[in-house]
Protein backbone atom coordinates (compact mmCIF):
# COMPACT_ATOMS: atom_id res chain seq x y z
CA UNK A 1 0.00 0.00 0.00
CA UNK A 2 1.02 3.65 -1.16
CA UNK A 3 2.24 5.82 1.71
CA UNK A 4 -0.35 9.03 2.73
CA UNK A 5 0.66 12.41 1.03
CA UNK A 6 0.63 14.68 3.60
CA UNK A 7 1.06 18.59 3.82
CA UNK A 8 3.86 20.21 5.84
CA UNK A 9 2.03 20.01 9.71
CA UNK A 10 1.25 16.09 8.54
CA UNK A 11 -2.21 16.50 8.42
CA UNK A 12 -3.58 14.17 5.37
CA UNK A 13 -5.61 15.82 2.96
CA UNK A 14 -8.61 13.36 2.39
CA UNK A 15 -11.40 15.67 1.94
CA UNK A 16 -12.46 17.57 -1.33
CA UNK A 17 -13.80 20.59 -1.83
CA UNK A 18 -15.19 22.27 -5.23
CA UNK A 19 -16.74 25.01 -6.48
CA UNK A 20 -17.55 27.37 -10.39
CA UNK A 21 -15.55 30.25 -11.11
CA UNK A 22 -15.18 32.03 -14.33
CA UNK A 23 -12.30 31.99 -16.62
CA UNK A 24 -11.62 35.74 -15.58
CA UNK A 25 -11.81 34.78 -11.82
CA UNK A 26 -9.72 32.07 -12.26
CA UNK A 27 -6.66 33.80 -14.15
CA UNK A 28 -7.05 36.24 -11.20
CA UNK A 29 -6.58 32.91 -8.38
CA UNK A 30 -4.02 31.70 -10.09
CA UNK A 31 -2.41 35.39 -10.14
CA UNK A 32 -2.71 35.69 -6.77
CA UNK A 33 -1.60 31.96 -5.95
CA UNK A 34 1.61 32.71 -7.99
CA UNK A 35 2.73 35.44 -7.03
CA UNK A 36 2.39 33.95 -2.92
CA UNK A 37 4.42 31.75 -3.83
CA UNK A 38 1.87 28.92 -2.93
CA UNK A 39 0.29 26.38 -4.94
CA UNK A 40 -3.26 27.21 -5.77
CA UNK A 41 -4.37 24.64 -3.09
CA UNK A 42 -2.61 25.95 -0.13
CA UNK A 43 -3.05 29.49 -1.31
CA UNK A 44 -7.39 29.05 -1.12
CA UNK A 45 -6.92 27.16 2.56
CA UNK A 46 -5.17 29.92 3.84
CA UNK A 47 -7.16 32.65 2.54
CA UNK A 48 -10.64 30.59 3.28
CA UNK A 49 -9.79 30.00 6.84
CA UNK A 50 -8.63 33.24 6.87
CA UNK A 51 -4.66 32.81 7.83
CA UNK A 52 -1.86 35.64 6.64
CA UNK A 53 -0.77 34.62 3.15
CA UNK A 54 2.96 35.16 3.61
CA UNK A 55 5.12 35.33 0.35
CA UNK A 56 8.39 33.33 0.55
CA UNK A 57 10.69 34.87 -1.66
CA UNK A 58 12.10 32.22 -4.60
CA UNK A 59 13.18 32.39 -8.28
CA UNK A 60 9.41 31.38 -9.59
CA UNK A 61 7.82 34.25 -7.24
CA UNK A 62 10.33 36.77 -8.59
CA UNK A 63 9.41 35.78 -12.54
CA UNK A 64 5.97 35.73 -11.83
CA UNK A 65 6.23 39.09 -10.31
CA UNK A 66 8.29 40.54 -13.13
CA UNK A 67 5.76 39.05 -15.49
CA UNK A 68 2.47 40.51 -13.76
CA UNK A 69 4.16 44.04 -14.01
CA UNK A 70 5.26 43.88 -17.41
CA UNK A 71 1.55 43.02 -18.53
CA UNK A 72 1.11 46.08 -16.12
CA UNK A 73 3.20 47.80 -18.16
CA UNK A 74 2.36 46.76 -21.41
CA UNK A 75 -1.54 47.93 -20.39
CA UNK A 76 -0.50 51.51 -19.30
CA UNK A 77 1.14 52.04 -22.62
CA UNK A 78 -1.62 51.15 -24.66
CA UNK A 79 -3.43 53.88 -22.56
CA UNK A 80 -4.29 57.83 -24.20
CA UNK A 81 -4.24 60.59 -22.69
CA UNK A 82 -1.61 61.05 -20.40
CA UNK A 83 -0.90 63.60 -18.38
CA UNK A 84 2.29 64.89 -17.29
CA UNK A 85 2.30 63.19 -13.98
CA UNK A 86 1.25 60.20 -15.66
CA UNK A 87 3.95 60.22 -18.07
CA UNK A 88 6.30 60.53 -14.33
CA UNK A 89 4.66 57.14 -13.44
CA UNK A 90 5.20 55.68 -16.59
CA UNK A 91 8.94 56.24 -16.53
CA UNK A 92 9.24 55.22 -12.83
CA UNK A 93 7.50 51.92 -13.29
CA UNK A 94 9.55 51.46 -16.12
CA UNK A 95 12.63 51.50 -14.20
CA UNK A 96 11.00 49.14 -11.47
CA UNK A 97 10.91 46.69 -14.49
CA UNK A 98 14.00 47.11 -15.82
Amino acid sequence: MSRKVTDAQGRWRSKTVSFRMSPEENALLDSYARLSGMTKQDYLADRVLQREVVVQSNPRVYKALRNELNAICTALQRMDGWTDADAEFRILFQQVLD
